[in-house]
């Protein structure tokens, strides 16, 4: 709902819009579409509130802590700036009396849209800020052309492949917020991937709400890239975007990846090479009664066989995983059997939330909710065992000479710098410290790859020399 519309602006006046991104990598994707749409608009755009025409906030609404952590920005940016559009996860909330959470928190926001709504946000911004210019004749500055312009570093982007979700997981209320699965087309997917890697992106992170179920909702229907036939499905995704990557030497890198049989498909691309040998799976429980109440895909025994396999076809293959610890009705039974679990199918990368009790989640009133201590104390003993599991892994790489990528090297790496392995994804795993090299003529750059010996391990990351 669009209230208010702007007083003019002065003659020759760029307007400027702020915007902060809150939320996942899917949210992030989100922002660059609006942040592209308002670029070839001839919008300027700003980190701060102050100074800025209005402000736009990308929300999360997922968990407490993130409606929390919204609604709190939205309060600041209606202080500093007082003319706010709100767009996310958490506009598609409803709050205690059935209305919008954040018309009822916030009632001066002059828009409120729910997620994945590049073109409902772009009405609000003409509404209330008139566009500068003719969108048909703008250009897009700082942009990867028909991918548009990216929020992270300029080396590494997220491909968004599907929007929603199909599962009805009790403990999450996404479906509610992002829908069903819909698939993008397939040609947009590898065009947008094409362009990132002419513009130097060098590692792309494939992303949605389940990427093994890609092209479901359109029965795998066949498309066209490059003026060949691709099915729209993901291993004949992943398999172009290997094709696509290799003469840029560029890494895939494959996130929320639901433990299917058709994920077998992809191990002898990993174990190739083709594909970074990672995988990132949203386990969240072991236990089969634990699943069944979570009405997740797929049973505890039939995940271990399965990650067993895959190691058993790729050896470098590392496992990032996340888990809900005091799930309700978890007895101390099954969360010792969630500890075997990662003991023994040795998860290399593990995220552990006590379980919260999210507003709209069919979860809450499931019987046997857990003190909120016992939650939390689970939690803590999940990653006592995740960082035992994750150590040991780290300990076997020393000695071992690995490419890395290159996030950070002030002064061209001559006091060492920051980079990641292939076990690494940026912002959730651990990264590699990279020590000044010895040779005087080795140099450090951002976004490229060096070849490093690993010397040691501190914490959740690895320490190594340039060679």
């Amino acid at each position: 709902m669009i209230e208010a519309l702007s007083p003019p602006l002065a003659p020759n006046k760029i307007p400027k819009v702020g915007f902060v991104s809150l939320g996942c990598p899917k949210a992030l994707t989100d922002s660059e579409l609006i942040l592209t749409q308002l670029s070839a608009e001839g919008y300027q755009t700003s980190k701060t509130f102050e100074g800025a025409d209005l402000v736009i906030v990308n929300t999360c609404g997922f968990i407490d802590d993130a409606v929390k952590e919204s609604l709190d920005t939205i309060g600041e940016a209606l202080a500093a700036n007082g003319r706010v559009i709100v767009t996310g996860c958490l506009g598609a909330k409803a709050g205690d009396s059935g209305g919008n959470l954040v018309r009822q928190m916030h009632p001066s926001v002059l828009a409120v849209t729910g997620p994945h709504a590049t073109q409902e946000v772009m009405d609000a911004v003409h509404a209330n800020l008139p566009k500068p210019h003719d969108p048909f004749m703008d250009l897009v500055p700082n942009a990867f052309g028909t991918a548009g312009i990216k929020l992270t570093p300029r080396h590494y982007a997220y491909l968004k492949i599907s929007e929603g979700c199909n599962h009805r997981c009790t403990f999450c209320i996404i479906p509610s917020m992002r829908g069903d699965l819909v698939s993008r087309n397939i040609g947009d997917v590898l065009s947008d991937a094409k362009a990132l890697f002419e513009g130097g992106v060098k590692e792309l992170l494939v992303i949605s709400q389940d990427t093994s179920a890609y092209g479901v909702d359109v029965k795998y229907r066949t498309g066209f890239w490059d003026g060949k036939p691709v099915k729209t499905r993901m291993l004949e995704l992943v398999q172009t975007l290997a094709d696509i990557a290799e003469p840029y030497g560029a890494w895939v890198r494959l996130h929320y990846v639901y433990p299917y049989p058709s994920v077998d498909e992809i191990i002898p691309l990993m174990a190739t090479g083709r594909v970074l040998p990672y995988l990132d799976v949203p386990l969240q429980h072991s236990h089969p009664d634990v699943l069944k109440r979570m009405k997740r895909p797929a049973s505890g025994e039939k995940n271990l066989e399965r990650i067993q396999r895959w190691r058993e076809a790729c050896p470098s293959l590392v496992i990032r995983s996340t888990f809900i610890a005091g799930f309700p009705g978890e007895t101390e039974e099954e969360f010792a059997h969630l500890l075997d679990f990662m003991r023994e199918a040795q998860i290399d990368r593990a995220g552990c939330f006590a379980y919260s009790p999210v507003d709209g989640a069919a979860a809450n009133d499931i019987p046997g909710m857990l003190p909120f201590e016992l939650r939390e104390e689970r939690r803590a003993r999940f990653m006592a065992v995740a960082e035992e599991v994750s150590a040991a892994k780290l300990l076997k790489r020393v000695g071992a000479t690995m490419q890395v990528l290159v996030d950070s090297a002030p002064g061209m790496g001559k006091k060492g710098g920051i980079g990641r392995s292939y076990a690494d994804a940026p912002e959730i795993d651990g990264i590699v410290r990279l020590l000044p090299p010895e040779k005087i003529s080795k140099t450090l750059k951002v976004g490229e790859f060096t070849k490093a010996r690993i010397v040691g391990t501190q914490g959740h990351d690895l320490v190594a020399l340039p060679i």
